[in-house]
Order: C-alpha cells, then sequence, then structure tokens
C-alpha cells in the first residue's frame, strides 16, 4: 500500500513538472518581444521613437485607434485620427513588454484639435519631455511639448504649441550640450506648404527635376520648450554631391527622420514614402549636409513606414511598425523590432522584413 502511494506521488509529481515544463516552453514561444514580431498585440500602435533611459529601453509610439470602421484612405492622411499616446516600456527582450496606459490625450491640449501623430521624447536635467504633432484649430499641423518627472508620464501639456513650429514627426537628438529637434513630412505632414516661410495652402511639391524637400532642422532653448533658431533645411546629396531630386522617391525624403550617431558620423535615416523604404544619409556635422548611402529597411506591409534606432547594452536596434497584425489595414499598426548591423565601413546591412 505504502509502495501504491509513493508511486502514485511520483507519478503526480512527474506530471506537476512536466506541465511546468511544457508551460514554460509555452510561454517563451509565446512571448512578444521576439524580433520582427510585434511587442504588443493588446494595442495598435505605430511611429516607434525607442530611447534608453535608466537603463530601461522607453518606446514613444503613436496609438492607432480599434476603429469599428475603417476611413479611407486620403492624401491628406484622415484616416490617422489618433488621439492619445502610450508608454511602452521594456527592460529586456526576454520578458514582456509593459503598457504604461495612457500619457497624454487630445483632450488635454488647449490648442490641438486633432491628429496625435508620431512623437518623440527626451531627457534632460531631471525632466523628461514629449515632443507631438497636432492640428492647431486653422487644422495646420504645429509641434507641441509636455512634461513629466518620469519616463512613462503622464505627461502635462503646454498651454500652446512651439512657436515656429509646422509640420509632423518631431525627433530630438541631444548633441553635447544642445539638443536639436528635427521635424517634417510631405502630404498630410503639410512640409512642402512652407516653402516660402509661411503657411500656403495650395503649395505642391517641388518639380521632380528640381531638389527634393528635406527635414528642417533647429537647436531648442535649454528649457527644452522652444526652438531657439529658425528651423532651416537639411540638404541630402548623392555620392556626386549633387541634390536628391524631388522625382527620386526611392531617396528622397519624405518623413519621419531620425538621427543616431555611430563612431563618430551622424546617421539622418527617414521615409520614403510612396516607394515605403527607410533609408540613411550619413554626415560629419548634424545640420548636413548629408550624402545619401543606402536602404536600412525594405517595404513592410502596410503602406507607412517609419522607424527608430537606439543602442541598447552594447546592441543597436531597429524599431519599426507594419500592419501585419491587422491583415494589411494601415490605420492599425503593430511595433516590432529587429538587431542592426553595421560593416567594418560603417555602412548598415539591408534588413527585409
Amino acid at each position: 500500500m505504502l509502495n501504491k502511494y509513493i508511486l502514485l506521488v511520483i507519478i503526480i509529481a512527474t506530471i506537476v513538472i512536466m506541465t511546468l515544463s511544457l508551460g514554460g516552453c509555452k510561454t517563451k514561444n509565446e512571448k512578444l518581444l521576439a524580433p520582427n514580431e510585434p511587442i504588443l498585440t493588446n494595442i495598435y500602435i505605430a511611429d516607434p521613437s525607442a530611447h534608453v533611459f535608466n537603463d530601461i529601453l522607453y518606446i514613444y509610439p503613436s496609438h492607432d485607434p480599434n476603429y469599428e470602421e475603417y476611413q479611407s484612405e486620403t492624401h491628406e492622411g484622415g484616416q490617422y485620427m489618433m488621439d492619445d499616446y502610450h508608454v511602452i516600456s521594456m527592460i529586456d527582450f526576454d520578458t514582456p513588454a509593459t503598457d504604461h496606459g495612457i500619457a497624454l490625450h487630445l483632450d488635454d491640449i488647449p490648442w490641438a484639435s486633432m491628429q496625435l501623430w508620431a512623437p518623440d521624447a527626451a531627457y534632460r536635467d531631471g525632466k523628461y519631455y514629449l515632443y507631438f504633432p497636432a492640428k492647431d484649430q486653422d487644422g495646420i499641423f504645429r509641434i507641441g511639448v509636455a512634461t513629466s518627472d518620469i519616463p512613462e508620464g503622464p505627461f502635462i501639456p503646454e498651454t500652446d504649441y512651439m512657436p515656429g513650429t509646422y509640420s509632423i514627426d518631431p525627433a530630438v537628438f541631444i548633441d553635447g550640450e544642445t539638443a536639436y529637434m528635427l521635424l517634417g513630412g510631405l502630404w498630410g505632414g503639410q512640409l512642402e506648404r512652407w516653402q516660402s516661410g509661411s503657411y500656403e495652402a495650395n503649395r505642391t511639391e517641388p518639380n521632380d527635376n528640381e531638389p527634393a524637400l528635406g527635414p528642417m532642422i533647429a537647436p531648442l532653448s535649454k528649457d527644452m520648450l522652444t526652438i531657439a533658431a529658425e528651423l532651416k533645411v537639411i540638404s541630402i546629396l548623392d555620392k556626386s554631391g549633387d541634390p536628391i531630386l524631388a522625382g527620386d522617391e526611392e531617396r528622397r525624403f519624405f518623413e519621419a527622420a531620425w538621427i543616431h550617431k555611430y563612431n563618430g558620423r551622424y546617421y539622418l535615416s527617414y521615409s520614403t514614402g510612396s516607394t515605403h523604404y527607410i533609408v540613411y544619409a550619413t554626415s560629419d556635422s548634424i545640420e548636413g549636409p548629408y550624402t545619401y548611402q543606402g536602404k536600412i529597411l525594405n517595404p513592410v506591409e502596410g503602406w507607412t513606414s517609419h522607424h527608430s534606432i537606439v543602442e541598447y547594452k552594447d546592441t543597436w536596434y531597429l524599431f519599426y511598425h507594419d500592419a501585419s497584425l491587422s491583415n494589411g489595414v494601415d490605420q492599425q499598426r503593430s511595433v516590432k523590432y529587429v538587431e542592426l548591423e553595421y560593416k567594418k565601413d560603417g555602412s548598415i546591412i539591408t534588413i527585409n522584413p
């Protein structure tokens, strides 16, 4: 009887151990942080800006609503009607990402009327800053800023947009003592409407044989709340020293400018929009001119392509989005990551998503 009891205990213990073991493998296989897989599946997020704060990886994305009915696509981007921001954190790539909930909502921004598109974040002197585009009450995209004492927010917005700013896709790079803001995006991002220095609703892109528009750049004030000089264009050249032309849609700037520094050189990466590549150019000066070098990311599922590049624990990563989680619905995107690899000469190996 005792032997039967001992045998029964052994059998039960074996079953428990096998179950836990299988459960552990299942959890590992189902983790959401594998390369080229969505880091979150409970909400749709896009346009990831990744930063390392306090040895933790934070992602500041836009938040695509779970539309019951999909808005039709338009040249002006009217199908992208985001109205809040979430902050996502990752302590490593073996632990599920954490969604910290709403960090800023459209209703809390006095000057904004709609469309909280791709944001970015920065840290300086004990404060965290969230930079974001939104349309003002006249339907013109401006850049706003909000602050928090902690990286996940909530963020408190300034009562008005940053004077002298316009268009979309703010990205902040701190270079020594100076912080710089990049911005700009064509079509729905309205950048082409500012070519004269003031807003012209009917202004269009340059002709195909004219130099393409570039992203804009300006240093930020010490308090990080305003730009400290007028925005100026970053020139992007080919390897012969000639400007990339507006008709060169595989290389010209469209939106999503991002700067990182590798081995002492500045890397400007951006989306080509209509051809759906993430490409890059390099320079010895943060304000350029930059020389086009090649493609980082080939087209993903969905129309838009937007990214960020960050070094985390001695490894470089590309964060990007696609529409695979929603089976191709471009208003419902998900954020992914993949390791970024450099060749010995500093060139970036093109990634096939």
